[in-house]
């Protein structure tokens, strides 16, 4: 028999305004994880179409250093 699977952590969903804006960087950080990294869609509650919004703005604050790039060294 197959072990069975520890139930999935549900994050609740993340409340997103109607424009999202690479400069808004409070919205945008709680769709990172703590390393900086993006968080699949599974875990953030949002659409496919806001996913790839939230996508093309992270992208657009790293380019101009305004969120990290996701390179934090682990202690």
């Amino acid at each position: 028999m197959r072990p069975r699977r520890a139930p999935r952590i549900v994050r609740a969903a993340v409340e997103l305004p109607d424009v999202i804006d690479y400069k808004d960087i409070v919205t945008l950080k709680k769709c990172l994880s703590d390393r900086g990294k993006m968080l699949p869609r599974r875990l953030t509650g949002v659409s496919a179409k806001q996913q790839r919004k939230i996508a093309e703005a992270v992208k657009r604050a790293r380019y101009l250093g305004l969120l990290p790039s996701g390179s934090a060294k682990r202690k």
